[in-house]
């Protein structure tokens, strides 16, 4: 089976911020920009129902609205409480201004 990488987003769209929530393949997913490179995991926060990409964004760590639980946008980890289970992750790249992601 060949790789279908979907267009999700372009990088205007995070002009006002670094990090922005779509929908693709019937997830809700969170898309980080960090350096010029582009990161995606699940929106939810695995603690409570927030999304995380209404949290805030320092360096490569999202920490959730609600709880302050924090999580590394490259793999997924839990990396400050109350979060402790990790998060899912899904390849994204940048090709030219288009964020793609790489959804099964």
């Amino acid at each position: 089976m060949s790789e279908h990488w979907q267009d999700v987003a372009i990088l205007d769209d995070f002009a006002a911020t670094d990090a922005i929530g779509v929908v693709a393949g019937g997830k809700q997913i969170a898309i980080y920009l960090v350096d010029g490179a582009v990161f995606a995991t699940a929106n939810h926060c695995t603690h409570g129902d927030a999304l995380l990409c209404d949290g805030f964004l320092e360096g490569h760590e999202i920490e959730c609205p609600h709880h302050q639980g924090r999580f590394d946008v490259r793999t997924g980890d839990a990396t400050g409480a109350p979060a402790t289970v990790s998060l899912a992750t899904y390849p994204a790249r940048l090709e030219d201004e288009r964020v793609q992601l790489l959804i099964d």
